[in-house]
């Protein structure tokens, strides 16, 4: 057994960590920002959704099979996607500052953890889903537009599929950044 002079200069030689004094101020700036771009995200993600929808209404996609199942598989993914953040920004809202550290810290790494397996889980799954609903739509897209407009299709959305996994990446980074700071 340690003599208490022992516990004693072991309690002594601690680092002792003061919180900053805006630390609160911080932590709460920071979670606002997450959950300003996790709606920002929505809001692009929901209008998508409705073009695509109004789209499958214009074309009458119901009339072909393929057509439905391809616009279907792009709504569906991106929908799943709208759902998952929904989620986030309610765990988001849910989390109480003002509660001791250990359970804000219980907290946060949950809310970590989900954020990591939509990112690194869901997303790649929603964008190979979104992808292939797109390919499959290529030959009603080949069959009904000039082939200018048809080449023009496949290479924008190339360059926009590039853009968008590196705006993507990007702001993945810049998310699970901010969370590591904020768990740690």
């Amino acid at each position: 057994m340690k003599s208490f002079d022992e516990i004693q200069s072991q309690w002594n030689s601690q680092k002792s960590q003061v919180p900053a004094e805006n630390g609160h101020e911080l932590i709460i700036r920071k979670v606002n920002t997450i959950k300003k771009k996790q709606k920002l995200t929505n809001v692009i993600l929901v209008i998508t959704v409705i073009v695509l929808i109004f789209f499958f209404i214009y074309i009458s996609a119901y009339n072909d099979l393929l057509v439905t199942f391809s616009l279907l598989l792009m709504i569906i993914s991106l929908a799943t996607r709208v759902a998952l953040e929904m989620r986030s920004i309610k765990m988001l809202n849910n989390l109480n500052v003002s509660t001791t550290v250990e359970n804000f810290k219980i907290r946060m790494i949950n809310y970590y953890k989900t954020r990591v397996n939509t990112h690194l889980i869901w997303t790649p799954i929603i964008i190979l889903l979104y992808s292939i609903g797109f390919i499959l739509l290529l030959p009603a897209f080949k069959a009904n537009l000039s082939s200018g407009f048809y080449n023009y299709i496949i290479v924008s959305a190339l360059v926009m599929l590039l853009l968008l996994g590196m705006l993507i990446f990007t702001q993945i980074r810049k998310e699970l950044a901010i969370l590591r700071e904020l768990k740690s």
